[in-house]
């Protein structure tokens, strides 16, 4: 833990060591190239702004052109002003063109800001319609589905009547009116389908025309 924490502050005082330094370059250079007083200053925030910008685009993935763009415009600014003040350039008498590039940054770091900061909210705002969730889809009710009549069985057709020949019919009644004189009560058809010997639905037609 306690190794950990130290490369961590070594890190970090190297990373305020070298921002200091290039940070006074950059002023220095602005200063000896005609810009006095807060100018100066305002200069190295600038350029350290639009590098941190840059590589904050890089970053995110998103538009990397435009990132690496202005990223080696502002690294060509901050390590330009670290070079030129390693004694290569006399700040005592700057060229003209070191001059009229000093004097043209302010515009040239507002163009690349505002083209990073502009970018971003659209891309973002796009990622953010990739990301949202598709809308429900609508509900539609499952029709209901309609019970269908249930085939009713064909209706049992009557049997066909048949015929009672008169031959059984008269031999029907002489027995019926025998068994009457004998026992005094009508003959049932049970006792009929058993004297004629015949089956109990043609026993039941005679029956019927003996009443």
């Amino acid at each position: 833990m306690r190794a950990h924490l130290a490369r961590v502050d070594a890190v970090l005082v190297q990373a305020v060591i070298a921002a200091a330094l290039s940070f006074a370059h950059l002023h220095d250079l602005a200063s000896a190239a005609g810009q006095d007083g807060w100018k100066a200053w305002a200069y190295p925030v600038s350029v350290d702004l639009l590098l941190v910008a840059a590589w904050r685009r890089l970053r995110s993935g998103r538009d990397r052109t435009a990132g690496w763009c202005w990223f080696l415009v502002a690294l060509t600014a901050s390590l330009g002003a670290n070079i030129a003040t390693a004694g290569l350039l006399d700040l005592g008498d700057v060229p003209d063109w070191l001059r009229i590039l000093v004097a043209g940054w302010p515009a040239l770091a507002f163009l690349g800001g505002t083209l990073l900061a502009h970018a971003a909210p659209t891309q973002s705002a796009d990622a953010e319609d990739r990301e949202a969730p598709a809308p429900d889809a609508v509900h539609v009710p499952a029709p209901t589905p309609v019970a269908e009549p249930s085939p009713q069985p064909p209706a049992e057709s009557s049997a066909p009547t048949t015929p009672v020949p008169a031959a059984l019919v008269d031999h029907a009644r002489k027995i019926a009116n025998a068994h009457q004189t004998r026992t005094g009560s009508p003959i049932d058809a049970e006792t009929l389908r058993a004297r004629l010997g015949v089956p109990a639905a043609l026993a039941d037609q005679v029956a019927a025309q003996l009443t």
